[in-house]
């Protein structure tokens, strides 16, 4: 169509034909978002039909997330083409819908602790809210285990009590210490405290796994894959440590 041709409108037409408010056209208009097509001698602000397409861009992207200044870049293509922007915007939903996630677990685990004991503590909530964000840190992992080893790992913390899952890391953090120890003194890891060392580290990551061998395969992912790990999270114990267990189950198994 020829644009000479074209229907104008003013802003509160434009407004109800597109559904947007006039504030709103005004705010597009002076951060060069969506410029009007002329202007009346009246000095009215006025748009053609053909603006409604740029504005249906503006609004797509608005309701995606991105704000106002991203979207005149994306508009504009510079430094940031549409595919890669929509990647890293979908990305960021995604983590703010892994926190709703996390948001929800922490109700339904408080909902059941009052539920079965009757106790009504903030404390309690606020205990549950850090240990799901401990899980929560944990996302990066998710690349090591399958499908199945995921829905296993996420029905298995929907249901073990918060307090359990802080003693295991009590548990975890005194073992690795023991085993330093045992390390630092050589200990023989034929020995019999050696192989309880070895049993009680065996029996927390059951504890973990459920037995579940799928789990299993992609904790042995991970832990080969440490170096890799990102920088902000600590490895929780050195190559010897990990030798020193290695060697110990070999012994218990000849």
């Amino acid at each position: 169509m020829n644009k000479r041709n074209e229907k104008l409108f003013k802003a509160r037409e434009f407004a109800q034909l597109t559904g947007v408010t006039v504030r709103a056209l005004h705010h597009y208009d002076g951060l060069g978002l969506l410029k009007p097509s002329r202007y009346s001698q009246a000095g009215y602000r006025l748009y053609r039909e053909s603006d409604v397409a740029r504005l249906e861009q503006i609004v797509a992207l608005k309701f995606i997330g991105f704000s106002l200044n991203e979207i005149k870049r994306i508009l504009k293509g510079a430094a940031v083409d549409l595919a890669t922007a929509l990647r890293r915007q979908r990305e960021a939903i995604e983590q703010k819908r892994a926190r709703l996630d996390l948001a929800i677990k922490a109700i339904q685990r408080a909902e059941y602790v009052v539920a079965v004991n009757g106790q009504s503590s903030w404390e309690l909530l606020a205990k549950i809210i850090g240990v799901i964000n401990m899980q929560g840190n944990m996302d990066w992992t998710r690349k090591y285990y399958s499908e199945e080893a995921r829905r296993e790992i996420e029905k298995r913390a929907a249901t073990i009590p918060p307090e359990v899952i802080e003693q295991s890391q009590r548990d975890w953090a005194a073992l690795i210490k023991e085993v330093e120890a045992a390390v630092a003194a050589k200990e023989d890891p034929a020995s019999d405290r050696a192989q309880a060392l070895a049993t009680r580290w065996s029996e927390l990551i059951k504890g973990f796994t459920g037995g579940n061998a799928e789990v299993q395969r992609g904790l042995n992912k991970m832990y080969a894959d440490r170096n890799n790990w990102p920088a902000s999270t600590p490895k929780p114990f050195g190559d010897q440590v990990e030798a020193f267990i290695v060697e110990a189950m070999r012994c218990a198994k000849k």
